[in-house]
């Protein structure tokens, strides 16, 4: 889902501080160097990254491609190599048969059970194409907000550690608790007042 879908799911991020240096040079170094990498033809099952807002399937931040006026516009991308188990135990036993004949044993170790599933699983992964998932990113820098479009926990989740390893800065996700604590300007006992509060359960 992303910034141009006819319907978006939207998380809010407040940033907590600015990047040291220029802030143009420090981008396009931290982008290019948290690009997403292919996993196509490797054995990774999983791969994170960066990468463009307009062509997320070929990164590219040179110049400014990824500002838009005051903003910067780029996008995280997941790709996942999932193995369905029947496909990996189908391959298994036809390689547990064939070790077994050439050994001319009847059964096999554990360990070497386990050797021989790590190697089909490998060949599985060398063969299988990942699935990627774009999810659009606006960084409103000067304003210290991030509107990140999905609200899927796991992607979120994945921004927020994989952001912080990128720029060194850590993103707090808003929701009304957190919006009241950073934006509502409370005084010190209005704050301990909220520490204090527990959700309300709507039951029928």
């Amino acid at each position: 889902m992303g910034i141009i879908s006819s319907s978006a799911s939207i998380t809010r991020y407040k940033v907590d501080g600015k990047l040291e240096g220029s802030v143009m040079d420090v981008m396009a170094e931290r982008l290019k160097k948290y690009t997403i990498t292919e996993i196509d033809e490797e054995s990774s099952d999983k791969s994170v990254g960066w990468t463009s807002f307009k062509t997320p399937f070929e990164p590219n931040f040179e110049g400014s491609s990824y500002v838009i006026g005051s903003l910067f516009v780029f996008s995280l991308r997941i790709d996942k190599k999932v193995i369905p188990p029947k496909v990996i135990q189908k391959h298994f036993q036809v390689a547990m048969t064939r070790r077994l004949k050439d050994s001319g044993r009847e059964f096999l170790s554990r360990n070497e059970k386990k050797m021989v599933k790590d190697q089909v699983i490998n060949v599985l992964s060398l063969r299988i194409p990942s699935t990627p998932n774009v999810y659009d990113l606006i960084w409103n820098y000067e304003e210290g907000v991030i509107w990140f479009f999905t609200n899927l926990k796991s992607a979120n989740e994945e921004l927020e550690t994989f952001f912080s390893r990128t720029f060194r800065l850590t993103i707090i996700r808003l929701f009304p608790y957190t919006m009241a604590e950073l934006t509502g300007e409370l005084t010190s006992a209005e704050k301990d007042t909220l520490s204090k509060l527990n959700p309300t359960l709507f039951t029928e």
